[in-house]
C-alpha cells in the first residue's frame, strides 16, 4: 500500500512529464507566442531597464542631497529634485560626448569626399599613361568593345531597381526608428513611475512573495534577488570607470605620439568599451579609420599603440577594475565574456559578467556554510 507522500511524489512525476511532453510538441508554438508576449510588453521591459541603470545614479545623488534633513519641503521635494539632477547629469554626459564625436565626424567625411576624386581621377591617368608599358593592358584597352547604348540600359534599370528597393528599405528604416522612440517614450514614463515609487512597489512584492511561497523559500529568493542586484550594480558602475579611464590613457597616449583626432578617439573608444572586452575594439577601428583621412601611416602606429592599451586593458586594467568591483577573478571574467557571447552575442557578453558574478557569490557563499565558515 502507498503512502500518501509517495503517492503525491508520483503524482508529480506524471505532471511534470505531461507537462514536459507537451512543452516538446508545441515548442515552435511556445517560442511564437513568448516572443509575441515579449513584443506586447517590450515598452514596459524597456522602462524596468531604464528604471535600473537610472536608480544607480538616483542611490548617489541621494546619499549627498541633504541625507539627514529634516525640512518638510526639502523631504517632500528630495526624490524629485534628485531624479531630475540624474537626468540632468546624464544629459550633460550625452550632449558632451556628442559635441565632441559628432563634429569630428563631419569632418573627416567631408575630408574623405574632398580627397577620393581627385585621387582617383590621378590613378585613371596615372593608367593611362602607363597602358603602353603594359602590354596586356594596352591590349585589353585597344581591343575592349561596349556597347554604350546597351550599357546605359542595363545601368538605368539597376538604378530603378536599386532606388525601389533602397525606399522599400528606408521607409521599413524609419517606421522601425518611430516604433523604437514610440516604445522608448512609455519605457521612459514607466520608469518614473518605478523610480517614485520604488520603496512601495518592493514592499508590496516582499508581501506577495511572502504569500506565495514559504519563508524559507522567500527568504533564499530574496537573498538571490539581492546578490544578483549588489553583483549588476557593481558591474555598471565598475565597467562605467573602466571605459573612463581605457578612453582616458587613450587620449593622453594618442596627444603623446602626436597623433590626430586624440580627443575624438579616446571619446569613442571610451563609449565602445562599455562593451566588455570588445567595445574597445569597434572604438579603435572607428578611431583608425578617422585617422586614415588625415595620414595613413600614422594609422600603423595608431593601431600598434591600442594593440598595446588593448593588451594593458584586457590583463589589468578590467580583470582588476570590474573584477574586483564585483567580487570576480580575471580568469572567470574572461570566461564569462566568452560563454556570453557565444549563448547570446552582444547582450551575452555584456550580462555575463554579473550573472556570473552572481552564481560565484551564491556559491561561494554555500560552500563556506557547507564548511561551517
Amino acid at each position: 500500500m502507498l503512502k500518501d507522500y509517495e503517492i503525491k511524489k508520483y503524482i508529480a512525476i506524471a505532471v511534470i512529464a505531461v507537462i514536459s511532453g507537451l512543452i516538446v510538441l508545441h515548442f515552435p508554438s511556445i517560442l511564437q507566442a513568448g516572443s509575441n508576449i515579449i513584443q506586447a510588453v517590450s515598452s514596459l521591459l524597456i522602462g524596468v531597464v531604464i528604471a535600473y541603470i537610472l536608480n544607480i545614479l538616483l542611490v548617489q545623488v541621494e546619499k549627498v542631497y541633504f541625507p539627514k534633513t529634516r525640512n518638510k519641503t526639502i523631504h517632500k521635494s528630495r526624490r524629485a529634485v534628485c531624479l531630475l539632477i540624474s537626468l540632468l547629469i546624464l544629459v550633460a554626459a550625452s550632449a558632451l560626448i556628442i559635441y565632441v564625436v559628432v563634429p569630428e565626424l563631419i569632418a573627416s567625411f567631408k575630408l574623405m569626399s574632398d580627397e577620393i576624386p581627385p585621387l582617383a581621377e590621378k590613378f585613371r591617368q596615372w593608367i593611362i599613361f602607363h597602358s603602353d608599358e603594359i602590354p596586356s593592358l594596352q591590349q585589353a584597352l585597344q581591343t575592349l568593345e561596349i556597347d554604350w547604348q546597351e550599357t546605359t540600359k542595363k545601368a538605368f534599370a539597376f538604378i530603378s531597381a536599386g532606388t525601389e528597393s533602397f525606399i522599400n528599405y528606408l521607409l521599413s528604416l524609419i517606421t522601425g526608428l518611430v516604433g523604437f522612440i514610440v516604445q522608448l517614450v512609455i519605457g521612459f514614463i514607466f520608469a518614473m513611475y518605478i523610480l517614485f515609487n520604488k520603496e512601495k512597489l518592493q514592499r508590496q512584492f516582499t508581501v506577495l512573495m511572502e504569500s506565495l511561497i514559504s519563508a524559507e523559500k522567500c527568504q533564499k529568493t530574496m537573498y538571490v534577488l539581492r546578490t544578483a542586484h549588489q553583483s549588476f550594480t557593481k558591474f555598471i558602475g565598475g565597467q562605467f570607470l573602466e571605459a573612463v579611464i581605457l578612453g582616458t590613457l587613450c587620449a593622453i597616449g594618442m596627444m603623446i605620439l602626436r597623433l590626430p583626432y586624440a580627443i575624438m578617439t579616446g571619446t569613442v573608444i571610451g563609449v565602445s568599451a562599455l562593451i566588455p572586452v570588445i567595445g574597445a575594439y569597434l572604438g579603435a577601428a572607428i578611431g583608425a579609420f578617422m585617422i586614415a583621412t588625415v595620414n595613413p601611416m600614422q594609422t600603423v602606429i595608431f593601431l600598434v599603440f591600442i594593440v598595446i592599451l588593448q593588451q594593458i586593458e584586457g590583463n589589468l586594467i578590467y580583470p582588476r577594475v570590474v573584477g574586483s568591483s564585483i567580487g570576480l577573478p580575471g580568469i572567470w571574467v574572461f570566461a564569462a565574456v566568452a560563454a556570453g557571447g557565444g549563448i547570446w552575442g552582444i547582450p551575452g557578453i555584456i550580462l555575463g559578467v554579473p550573472v556570473a558574478a552572481t552564481f560565484y557569490k551564491i556559491i561561494g557563499d554555500y560552500i563556506k556554510k557547507k564548511r561551517g565558515n
